[in-house]
């Protein structure tokens, strides 16, 4: 396959250096690593390989990669093997794709919140389908369940959502036989839809009392309880979106377009078009309203975003200067100097926090859901594995 012509690992030798300068103290060492792991990958600053042809002592040589979990480059053979080992568990009955979403205004806190309410979305949507399917009213069976994290949607914006693909049937209760759904009906979406929003919101109430959430910005007034109530009142009343059908292509088709998202970034390196001081231009895919979308989308169409992601406007801070004024204006002595004792000057955790952590804790010991998990460790706070 050809080497694109534009690569993040590009974007981030040209311009990442100006970015972590104006983003110094905002930027957290697991993102550097990554920073740094893309810009080195298949370079000669990894090692390589030397191959010559012992005829015509034609040399080529291959840079080692980085494997690094986030790189648009890497982990091609790691999702390969990850469709395997899931084609190998399918069994053979229907299988049902079953996706449960959550609603913008949840979506904008658990930006900033990304670990403690994916983990209340994984739990809250496993619960939800394993009480429903318990259910002698609607199937009267215990169900396994591949749930996989999405946090952006086709055009590129945060969207979470769990997409699940669950088998159409379960073990009965007692443990003697196999109890299958009717052929083209799992579980009620509305009843789903119910109980996962009341599961939701219990899970992320009990969150804020204990102290997980943290609110920047706009939401800085989320602390407050009264506050935090009132921003949740709305949400008892809204739908919340559940998608429950069974796939055309049957649950190979699902697996394979959830293998090309559990091991790639969001932006990869053919979606690139252009990159300059003024900002990143690449496609995006307009979503097909009619249908929920287990393959690519025709319409494919530039968008223009700035040239990185802002470390600072999770945390309510103004953005920094253009990559034209950074890289005009080193940091001199007395700026660095500032930012020393700008992080220094960070406040000590409170009681609060401890007891959060403390009860965090207990609270995932005391969980057991039947679960298996795949989640985006890049969606994590950038968690590297390096």
């Amino acid at each position: 396959m050809p080497r694109p012509a534009l690569e993040v690992a590009d974007i981030f030798r040209d311009y990442g250096l100006a970015w972590r300068r104006a983003n110094a103290g905002h930027v957290s060492l697991d993102q550097l690593k990554v920073m740094s792991a893309i810009a080195c990958c298949r370079t000669a600053a990894l090692g390589g390989h030397v191959a010559r042809c012992e005829d015509c002592t034609h040399t080529v040589i291959a840079y080692n990669s980085c494997r690094n979990r986030h790189c648009p480059k890497c982990q091609g053979a790691a999702a390969t093997k990850w469709l395997a080992a899931r084609e190998a568990d399918l069994l053979p009955v229907a299988y049902f794709h079953v996706v449960f979403t959550l609603p913008a205004a949840i979506a904008t806190i658990a930006y900033q919140n990304k670990a403690a309410i994916y983990d209340i979305l994984f739990t809250a949507s496993a619960e939800t389908m394993i009480a429903i399917a318990a259910d002698p009213k609607h199937l009267g069976a215990r169900i396994a369940i591949t749930a996989v994290l999405h946090t952006w949607g086709s055009a590129m914006t945060h969207h979470p959502h769990v997409h699940m693909i669950v088998p159409g049937g379960g073990i009965s209760a007692d443990g003697s036989r196999w109890v299958s759904c009717r052929p083209s009906f799992f579980l009620p979406v509305q009843v789903l839809s119910r109980l996962f929003r009341g599961l939701f919101l219990a899970k992320l109430r009990a969150a804020h009392r204990a102290g997980r959430l943290n609110f920047f910005g706009n939401h800085a007034h989320l602390d407050d309880a009264r506050a935090f109530k009132a921003y949740l009142a709305p949400l008892h009343k809204a739908e919340w979106v559940v998608y429950a059908k069974r796939p055309f292509g049957g649950p190979q088709a699902v697996l394979a377009y959830l293998s090309r998202y559990t091991h790639r970034v969001a932006i990869s390196n053919r979606r690139l078009i252009s990159a300059d001081e003024t900002g990143i231009t690449f496609r995006w895919k307009e979503p097909d309203r009619g249908a929920w979308p287990v393959s690519d989308y025709d319409a494919i169409h530039p968008r223009v975003h700035p040239a990185l992601p802002d470390a600072r406007a999770a945390q309510g801070l103004p953005p920094h200067p253009s990559m034209r004024d950074v890289r005009q204006r080193q940091p001199c002595r007395q700026h660095r100097a500032g930012a020393q004792v700008a992080r220094r000057a960070v406040p000590l955790r409170t009681a609060r926090d401890v007891r959060g952590r403390s009860a965090r804790r207990t609270a995932r010991a005391a969980t057991s859901v039947p679960l298996l998990r795949w989640p985006h460790d890049h969606h994590r706070d950038l968690r590297a594995r390096l």
